[in-house]
């Protein structure tokens, strides 16, 4: 009976640090001081699953804005804006401080094309 308590107990703590490491890696609300700020040259622009947008840089890295089709944003006119060109992105940190690939802001120059940043 009490091997069968203690295993409940750290099964229910298991499955709680679980979703507490789930939901610190779910990006909300991102604010510039949540993120890391990297200049990257675009050579490639895609649609990725569930709508988003995935940009490449010339090197193996990729970034994305999530579900940016969704956002009104294009493909057509994010390659004729973009591609070829270096951006300036913000890049939201997840726990431990992680830069992750998602992008918060995305700049070409002083002209903001995509902002999750409010006001």
């Amino acid at each position: 009976m009490k091997k069968t308590v203690i295993s409940l107990i750290t099964g229910f703590a298991l499955i709680f640090l679980c979703f507490l490491l789930l939901k610190s890696c779910i990006i909300n609300n991102p604010t510039p001081e949540d993120c890391v700020v990297k200049s990257v040259r675009v050579t490639k622009i895609t649609e990725g699953s569930s709508y988003d947008i995935v940009f490449r840089d010339d090197g193996t890295d990729f970034y994305y804005i999530n579900r940016g089709l969704e956002q009104g944003l294009n493909l057509d006119s994010l390659k004729r804006k973009v591609l070829n060109k270096t951006v300036t992105l913000h890049l939201a940190k997840v726990v431990g401080g992680i830069t992750s690939e998602h992008i918060s802001q995305l700049a070409l120059g002083d002209e903001i094309i995509f902002t999750e940043f409010k006001n």
